[in-house]
């Protein structure tokens, strides 16, 4: 066995110890209590929580994809640049008045407060089961991402069966108290392989001038050739995209939930001003793509340069290491998925038919976090990445659809419930039409007149949606469409 192989398996053991250990760390409460279980006890300051949003939002698929992007389209990929950027303003104005009115009436999803607002369990069951179909697929590329580096060593099956294994005992035991602790772990890991991941590879290649030279003239032999600068036809589709992705990323299920485990408004504050040194930290993670192309990497498979370059660029012993970062870097976000599907679950659908509303809950959901990820273990195994990617995709252009009810709804009540359901149903069967259309690709062509606009297929779905939810409000009102209460006040947002 390489030494890359063992490093790998004691540093994956090392952090399971540590999530089935969690579950008596910051033993507050019981681990019955939804609060305590999925929440962590709503009790995590700014150190902890930097890491496990941190851990939350930056996943093995980052590490993996964003640098194949690079490596098999050139600039593009570095659109996760802005949206990262853009989303933390965002999260500084609507998540921290969110986790407000969250603390205060005990929310633990998105889909609770959409129900008080508005008092229509139809608009939030629609809100429940679009962020469960949503986070499914991205599980399923975070177990994409480890398929990657089990490929570099050799073994595939047995060691995505034996991941998913472990991280479905330990986030069944411990809830989010396990990838909050082993968050710890992964940053570190991840830091200190991409420091010396830009360290090796400028040696390498005397500087970034000479890996931009060589990247260059290897994109330009692409069979879609490409330069290291986007083409002015690109902007709008690679402005379109960075916004869509910025408004969407933080109204996740595991969003939320990273988000309202915080102890304070004034954590989630200095989270929003603190997490984006994690973006320094993908534009070198990008920048990869271009290593693996001045090192001369050749592969069919872009998902596969990061390892490859790894292999290439450091001793045996480190490359386990790099590996490990990346496998640790799937497991933590994994976890945080798979609760917060089962929270929307088990909070929002199940607890109609319960009248045990905590106990019996908390039951669902750490049942509910096991099948999430036997989902995504089966979905990895018998669907291609290719496909996976796709549907990823198209989950990205459902959870928009959920912003006008959440987001926009924390700052008014103006639009009528019905409404918000039209317009959700017109954007999720549009997004899904445009995604379809396009084979699951961000870029989608929009012809009006003569002329053509390529943007981002999500972001039109979502401007159709607030259109009809807002041509259709007034015609609702008009009808004397009933509008439930809202059950929040005022001073429940301050």
């Amino acid at each position: 066995m390489h030494a890359s192989s063992i490093i790998l398996i004691v540093l994956v053991l090392a952090v399971t110890v540590l999530g089935f250990a969690a579950a008596r760390w910051r033993p507050a409460g019981s681990l019955a209590s939804m609060d305590e279980w999925a929440l962590g006890g709503r009790s995590f300051g700014t150190v902890i929580s930097w890491f496990l949003i941190g851990g939350d939002l930056y996943t093995a698929y980052t590490f993996i994809a964003v640098p194949a992007l690079a490596y098999a389209a050139g600039p593009g990929a570095f659109f996760a640049l802005p949206y990262t950027i853009v989303a933390y303003p965002f999260g500084i104005l609507v998540l921290t008045r969110f986790w407000s009115v969250a603390r205060t009436r005990g929310y633990i999803t998105a889909a609770d407060f959409v129900r008080d607002r508005f008092g229509d369990r139809w608009l939030e069951l629609a809100m429940a089961v679009t962020g469960v179909l949503a986070v499914l697929p991205y599980i399923a590329l975070q177990l994409v991402g480890m398929k990657v580096v089990f490929l570099q060593l050799g073994g595939v099956f047995a060691a995505l069966a034996i991941s998913f294994v472990l991280l479905a005992a330990y986030t069944y035991t411990s809830g989010l108290r396990a990838p909050a602790l082993i968050a710890f772990i992964k940053d570190t890991l991840i830091y200190l392989t991409i420091i010396c991941a830009v360290i090796a590879i400028t040696h390498m290649f005397g500087g970034w001038a000479g890996i931009f030279d060589a990247a260059g003239k290897a994109l330009a032999l692409k069979p879609k050739p490409a330069t290291l600068l986007l083409p002015p036809a690109g902007y709008f589709a690679y402005g379109s995209l960075a916004l869509g992705s910025a408004l969407a990323l933080f109204i996740y299920p595991h969003s939320i939930t990273s988000i309202l485990s915080a102890k304070s408004r004034t954590v989630v504050q200095r989270n929003m001003a603190l997490l984006p040194i994690y973006s320094l930290m993908l534009g070198f993670l990008a920048l990869l793509g271009y290593a693996g192309l001045a090192a001369g990497i050749k592969t069919t498979n872009p998902q596969q340069v990061v390892p490859m370059l790894f292999a290439q660029i450091f001793p045996d012993w480190f490359a386990g290491v790099a590996y490990a970062a990346i496998v640790i870097g799937a497991l933590v976000p994994a976890a945080i998925m798979a609760i917060g599907g089962a929270n929307l679950f088990a909070s929002n659908i199940f607890r109609q038919f319960s009248a045990q509303r905590d106990s019996l809950e908390t039951r669902t959901a750490k049942i509910l976090t096991l099948v999430i990820c036997l989902f995504a273990l089966l979905f990895v195994i018998f669907i291609t990445p290719q496909y996976a990617i796709g549907f990823q995709f198209l989950g990205g252009a459902w959870i928009l659809q959920t912003f006008p009810a959440f987001v926009i709804g924390l700052f008014t009540r103006w639009f009528n419930p019905k409404a918000l359901l039209l317009g959700w149903a017109v954007g999720i069967v549009a997004g899904t039409y445009m995604a379809i259309q396009t084979n699951f690709t961000a870029a989608f062509p929009l012809h009006f007149g003569g002329s053509t606009l390529v943007g981002y297929g999500p972001f039109y779905a979502l401007l159709l949606n607030l259109i009809v939810s807002i041509v259709a409000t007034p015609l609702f009102n008009a009808a004397a469409s009933t509008r439930g209460n809202d059950a929040t006040s005022v001073a429940d947002y301050a």
